[in-house]
């Protein structure tokens, strides 16, 4: 078992920033991709961002390139999400999301194994 708990979020306007964390707890924590995903009222879950179990690679979703930075320290067990430029169409409940199989895609959601509580993130206009 993988227990994920994010925090950062909170209420910010256009144009600011947010850093969400997800602190790790249970297996090895660089033994798994990590991503984060939202969900928008009345919306279904969409991708944001994932990276691999090093580091090494980063994948973001289009709406996301140039304005948001994932990155992980697996010594504090912590991935992070760096929001630059928030836009209100940001707005939502931010998840980590825990990946353990190296096969499939780090883009759906039904590919992760665990998951956090979430936390919230509201852009004001």
């Amino acid at each position: 078992q993988v227990q994920l708990v994010e925090s950062g979020g909170g209420l910010v306007q256009a144009g600011g920033s947010l850093r969400l964390s997800c602190a790790a707890s249970g297996r090895t924590f660089s033994d798994y991709a990590m991503g984060w995903f939202r969900q928008a009222p009345g919306k279904e879950r969409e991708f944001v961002a994932a990276i691999g179990w090093s580091g090494e690679n980063t994948y973001y979703a289009n709406s996301v390139k140039g304005r948001f930075t994932i990155s992980r320290d697996n010594a504090q067990n912590t991935v992070y999400l760096q929001m630059n430029s928030l836009k209100p169409e940001d707005t939502g409940v931010f998840y980590c999301a825990a990946k353990g199989r190296p096969s499939g895609t780090v883009v759906d959601w039904d590919e992760y194994d665990y998951w956090g509580q979430g936390t919230q993130v509201t852009v004001s206009s």
